[in-house]
């Protein structure tokens, strides 16, 4: 959750990299996960000579230029059958949608788009499998959630995702979406929500045979914190939520903000200590190599640049680095896979093999640093060059992310260089409140979305399944023991970021088909339940 869908990311280092637009003078802080996919960001602003780097996380969340964001800003597609992964198809449609729920005075609306298919919904009051849209283009997170597709028939459900607004062609200001921010006041988990909530009365309204259709909300990283949250606020709504890889404690005092990049560090050193250690020795190997021009030289070589670095360069340098072992984590896949970039299975374990004595020289460590970063960027051999300022896919909306992360996504992230293997950034909730009044003239709540959604308090909801990998960095901040007989987590072993939610393949470990079985067990239980209800 090929490259379509989880967020987040961020998680990861999210990066706002190459954005320019009207709003930012955005850079990047390196201390900020990138893939929450897909995924919310948890950011850790560091005592450097700026706090500014790489902010790119899903999720989910989750972390990259501006074209691709122009690009859905400005395009717009008409309804129609269009392909998607695997042979299935969908239908794009859209719904007008108010801009704010919540207050009077802004009473205009805007076009949310939505994908349905109901090629196996056959029956009046058949199930419809919700997907809560993540932080970046529905297409793409629909093309990644396979559990769906591969379930659709055994349960007869209809498929809908639904695009989360200001990501994707779901802009409540058109064009003018991200131009001030009068208009981003509008982006919240909130708001978003509500969205969904109207959308599936509009379908219950309107589409034939469904007014008592069960719906179960479905979604992967911070969508997947949607889709717990969805069935939280909207009970009488959706029956269920399966929330995968779902940070929902990744919050202040709820976990500690170095979980993230322990996971991540545990990652490489399960394939042995030096892989980890090597990683480590590496950031002042890179001091020491870049003190001179004769070594900037060698670097920019040996790591393919495709431009020559240059003193200033150095800390997104590493940031780039930093994010690369970050994502690597996030889609540890046991097959090939395309989700961020073209990989072997387990992607991991190769990174490893070139990291085996961490004891070499500077230049000879990072040699072999450089030969692991390629699997990430250069498993099909077609780069001629590798840019620092691209690490991601630009499916995924960073600067709509970066914005929730300084308002009410504030997810502590820190690491201190003993039980990780990343340069200490102590988390400084200051200094990350200056940077994003700095950026976007807001200051972030950092209780807000425990004050909203409960925190740890959510013994009384029921129906939710939060599944986590034990691969996963964000199941570090995930619901890892059952709280209830209906509050159920499912954990899985050999799993890396909603893995769970990807399309079943013949690599699968035995771990993750049992964890779809419960999954579906669980669904088939709510809609069942809903039924005799009725």
């Amino acid at each position: 959750m090929g490259r379509a869908c989880l967020s987040v990311p961020p998680r990861s280092t999210r990066c706002l990299r190459a954005l320019r637009c009207s709003l930012s003078r955005v850079t990047c802080d390196r201390s900020l996960p990138l893939s929450f996919f897909l995924i919310p960001c948890p950011m850790t602003p560091q005592r450097a000579p700026s706090i500014r780097g790489v902010l790119v996380v899903l999720l989910l969340f989750c972390f990259l230029n501006v074209q691709a964001l122009k690009s859905q800003l400005l395009s717009r597609l008409s309804a129609a059958n269009a392909p998607v992964a695997n042979g299935v198809s969908y239908v794009t449609k859209y719904f007008d949608q108010k801009i704010d729920h919540f207050g009077f005075l802004e009473d205009g609306t805007f076009k949310q788009r939505y994908l349905v298919n109901d090629d196996h919904w056959h029956q009046i009051g058949g199930p419809i499998l919700f997907y809560t849209g993540n932080e970046g283009d529905i297409t793409w997170f629909c093309n990644n959630t396979g559990f769906m597709w591969d379930v659709a028939e055994e349960l007869g459900a209809m498929l809908v995702f639904a695009e989360h607004r200001y990501y994707g062609e779901s802009l409540p200001f058109g064009k003018e979406s991200y131009s001030s921010l009068k208009h981003l006041n509008y982006l919240t988990s909130e708001q978003a929500l509500a969205d969904f909530a109207v959308l599936i009365l509009h379908l219950k309204a309107t589409v034939p045979g469904a007014t008592k259709s069960p719906v179960v909300a479905i979604g992967g990283s911070y969508g997947g914190m949607l889709s717990a949250w969805m069935r939280m606020k909207y009970p009488h709504l959706v029956v269920g939520a399966l929330a995968a890889s779902a940070p929902i404690w990744q919050f202040t005092n709820m976990t500690s903000c170095g979980v993230f990049y322990k996971i991540v560090t545990n990652d490489f050193t399960r394939h042995g200590l030096d892989c980890s250690v090597s990683i480590r020795k590496s950031w002042s190997s890179v001091d020491n190599v870049s003190s001179t021009d004769d070594g900037l030289t060698w670097l920019s070589n040996e790591f393919s640049m495709c431009s020559p670095l240059k003193k200033q360069d150095m800390q997104m340098f590493k940031a780039w680095l930093q994010e690369t072992w970050v994502n690597l984590a996030m889609v540890n896949y046991p097959y090939e896979a395309n989700f961020l970039q073209p990989l072997p299975r387990w992607p991991i374990q190769v990174v490893c093999t070139h990291l085996r004595n961490a004891s070499l020289p500077d230049r000879l460590l990072l040699q072999a640093i450089s030969h692991a970063v390629r699997v990430y960027y250069n498993y099909t051999g077609e780069a001629a060059c590798l840019d620092i300022s691209q690490t991601a896919t630009g499916n995924l909306g960073y600067l709509g992310w970066y914005y929730q992360a300084c308002t009410e996504m504030v997810m502590p992230m820190c690491t201190d260089g003993v039980q990780d293997m990343f340069e200490p950034q102590p988390w400084d909730f200051q200094a990350f409140s200056e940077e994003c009044y700095k950026q976007f003239g807001v200051r972030p709540r950092i209780d807000w979305a425990i004050t909203m959604y409960g925190g740890k308090q959510i013994h009384s909801h029921s129906n939710i399944i939060f599944s986590n990998g034990k691969l996963d960095p964000w199941s570090g901040g995930g619901v890892m023991e059952s709280l209830t007989s209906s509050l159920v987590a499912i954990v899985i072993p050999d799993g890396a970021h909603h893995l769970d939610l990807r399309y079943n393949t013949n690599y699968d470990p035995s771990s993750v088909l049992h964890a779809r079985a419960l999954e579906v067990k669980y669904i088939q239980q709510w809609i069942k339940e809903a039924a005799e209800m009725t």
